[in-house]
Order: structure tokens, then sequence, then C-alpha cells
């Protein structure tokens, strides 16, 4: 482990490029963490309503967002090939398919309320649901167009920049939303409404700052940032193919967790909120964690662009190991220290619940988390090597049938024929959160993805 930390691609390259990452992402689970305390402190129907209508826009977004994504290893790929030149090709081609997906998106505009007619929460939540989802669907396409331009960075290793524009966000977000939820100074009290619209102005900040950078005179003349701006046929082909199981990979994964999440609002409307809280806390664990699997995802990409796969299965050891410890000090910190956590989301909790019964389901759910957050780093870390490599179809067929076999079927029948409590729905979450992990590693040891690649031969990209 010693002579691990300074090899290629060892300890010290992937904290190199995985922690910014993480930042990165912790820096966005800040946003909403903090939006989420705001909100609760605010009222209970307020915290009740965000988790679900945050998720339901998220699920929607999540396809086009993945299919996006993908773009990175594109640029992973091109990079580690030294075909530095179809580098902004790439990226161009993701950020057509963002602009599209902004206009398809707008459209779902028009089914919030009957969507949450569906869900069926109480009618006081219900409307606040349907008011959120309006406003960050609304403004989802930036969600989209700035993943697209992340890709740029992210698949070059140089992720320092992203975590600086994350942060430029934070900055933005957190007074606004505090100041548009709670009615501070020259701002009006708008509660929910304002922590909507808090987030759709960081994303735009988020957005402007990436544009930017993306054309400045360096990339243009490094990249071809401005001049290979024209649609690909070709290399848009491509990124669907590879990218749309991706997208469907995501959209199952936050589908089947939106799913959990309005069936738990069936058992009740304090198991609701507890359950919303222990998410919102869970969120600090695996929304980081997505930085050590965009990092290995990088790594694995740029190996096979070399055509060294050796180079990425050493990468993805090292990424192991170092999620696997973050992992464990979050766990501990989870097991001692459950109520601190869980009283930043304290309010009057009227008809819900006593703080005291929301600290005692609240623990007892985190140790839930406790158990499945380590296959979730088996799932983060196996799952982005080898879709690093263009192994997406296996990725979407498995999270199809995991949920549909053990997620959706299961809690559905448990909490609408059987009529369970919350811990048994808890369960059968956590079983699927450990068989997504245990899946990914077995056919990450098949070894099947050493031989795939997304990009084109050699001979092909020196004739473009």
């Amino acid at each position: 482990m010693i002579r691990r930390w300074s090899q290629p691609n060892g300890y010290r390259q992937v904290l190199n490029i995985s922690l910014p990452l993480v930042a990165s992402m912790g820096t966005l689970t800040l946003m909403q963490f903090t939006d989420r305390i705001f909100l609760a402190n605010h009222s209970i129907n307020a915290i009740s309503a965000a988790l679900p209508a945050g998720l339901a826009s998220f699920t929607f977004i999540s396809f086009f967002m993945a299919v996006a994504n993908y773009t990175n290893a594109f640029v992973a790929q091109y990079t580690g090939a030294r075909a530095f030149s179809r580098v902004g090709l790439a990226v161009w081609q993701g950020i057509y398919f963002a602009l599209i997906s902004a206009v398809l998106l707008s459209l779902f505009f028009f089914i919030a309320e009957p969507l949450f007619d569906v869900i069926g929460h109480a009618p006081a939540i219900r409307s606040l649901e349907i008011v959120y989802f309006k406003i960050l669907i609304l403004g989802s396409g930036l969600v989209v167009v700035g993943s697209a331009l992340a890709c740029f960075y992210t698949g070059r290793g140089l992720t320092w920049t992203i975590m600086f524009v994350h942060l430029g966000g934070a900055v933005v977000n957190i007074p606004l939303d505090y100041c548009l939820i709670n009615g501070v100074g020259p701002f009006p009290q708008l509660g929910i409404v304002g922590a909507g619209i808090a987030t759709v102005t960081a994303y735009m900040i988020i957005v402007i700052i990436l544009c930017l950078l993306f054309l400045s005179p360096f990339n243009r003349r490094r990249f071809s940032t401005w001049q290979n701006r024209r649609f690909d046929p070709d290399l848009f082909r491509r990124l669907m193919v590879y990218g749309f199981p991706s997208g469907v990979q995501l959209f199952l994964e936050i589908f089947g967790f939106t799913f959990f999440i309005q069936m738990t609002g069936r058992i009740g409307n304090f198991e609701l909120a507890t359950s919303n809280i222990v998410f919102t806390i869970q969120s600090l664990v695996f929304i980081p964690m997505v930085g050590f699997h965009i990092g290995n995802s990088t790594l694995v990409g740029q190996a096979i662009g070399r055509g060294v796969p050796a180079d990425g299965e050493y990468a993805t050891t090292s990424v192991l190991h170092l999620a696997m410890i973050y992992m464990g000090l979050l766990v501990l910190s989870f097991l001692l220290f459950p109520h601190p956590l869980l009283n930043l989301f304290q309010s009057d909790f009227n008809g819900s619940g006593q703080p005291t019964e929301v600290l005692i389901l609240g623990t007892n759910l985190l140790r839930f988390v406790c158990i499945y957050c380590f296959f979730d780093a088996l799932n983060l870390v196996y799952s982005g090597a080898i879709k690093g490599a263009g192994d997406t179809r296996f990725c979407m067929w498995m999270v199809a049938a995991l949920l549909v076999g053990v997620m959706i079927l299961p809690v559905f029948i448990a909490v609408e024929v059987f009529h369970v409590g919350i811990y048994a729905a808890w369960v059968l979450a956590t079983f699927f959160a450990c068989s997504l992990g245990i899946t990914f590693f077995l056919r990450y040891r098949s070894g099947k993805w050493k031989t795939m690649q997304v990009i084109e031969s050699h001979s092909a990209r020196k004739n473009t």
C-alpha cells in the first residue's frame, strides 16, 4: 500500500483527480442539505414536500444528465489517445444533446398536477410538491448543459476547475436560499418557492462560468473548442449508443428510490418526513462518492484510450481502497453521532410526530444506511470502471432487472397488500442496494470491459 501511493494510477493520482470531484459533489450536496435544513425549520410540510418533488424532478432529469455525462468517457479516451482536436468536437455533441434535452424537459411542467395526484400525498403537501417541481423542471436544462460542459475538464482529469466552479454556485445558492425562504432583508418570504428559485439561479451561474472557460483562447487553440463546434452525426450517434444505456440506468436507479420515497408517504406522513430527513443525511455519503465514480471512470477511460487496460485495473483497486475508508469514517459518525445530525432538521413536527419519535425512528433508519453504503461503494467504483470502458448495456439491463424484481414489486406488494411498517420497506431497499454492488463487482471481475472502446480506431481518427 505504501508503494501504491506514488505509482501511476495509485492513491496520489486517484486523490488528485477524485478529491476535487468529491468536494465538488459535496458542494452540490451542501446546497441541497442547507436547502432542506432551511425548509425543515420553515415548516414540516415544506420538508415533507421537498424531497419527493426534488426526487421526482431529478428522476426526469437523470436520464438526460447521464447521457450528457457520458461525454466524459469520450473525452477521457480521446485524451488517452492524444487526439486532442477530437475533445472539443465530443463536448459539442454533448452540448447539442443537452440543448435538445432542455426543450424536452420543460414539457414535464404540464404533467405536475396529474403526477402528484397519482402519488397521493396529503393536499397541503401536494400543493407544495407541485410548485417546487415546476420551478426545478423549468431550470433542469441548465443541469444537463452544465454536465456536458463539465466533462471537458473531468474527462481530462482536471477536476480542480470543476470544484471551484461548483463552489461559486454554492456561494450564490446558500445565502440566496436562506433569504428567499425566510424573507430576509429586501427579499420576500417565498418558502419552498424561494428554495427552487435559488437552486435554478445557482445552476445558471455554474453554466455561465463553464461556458466562458470552455471557449477561452487557450482551449480554442489546444482543443478546437470553437472551430469544431459542428454537429458530427457519427460521433453524436456513438454518444447516443453508449450514453443512452447509461442514461436509462441512472433513470431507473433514481426512479426506484423515488418510488420508494413515495411509498413511504403511503405508510404515513411521519414516516415520509423522517425518511426524507434520513435520505438527505445519506446524500452526504452517496453524492460525494460520485466523485470517486467519475474519477475512476476517467482513469479507466484514459487507460483504454492508451491501449493499456491494466492501468485501469490498478486505478480501480486504488479507488476501492479509498472509497471504503471514506465510507467507514462516515458509518462511524452515523453510529456515534446520529442525534446531532437529526437535530439539524427539527421543527415543531405538528401532526407528524414529536421530536423524540423522530430521533428514535431516524436513528434506526440510519443503521440501514450504515449497512448498505459499503455496497453502494462497490456499485459506484465498479460501475464507473466498466462504464468508462463502454460496458453500458450490461449496467442498464441488470439495474432494470434488479429494480423490478427486488425493489418496485416487493415494496409495492409489502406496502399496498400486506400494509407493512417502515422497517420492512427499508429492509427491501437495503437488499436492492446490496444486490447492485455485488452485481457490478462480479461483472468487473469477468474482465470483459478490458476489450471495449467507445472511440473510433486510430486510423479513423487520423482521417477525421
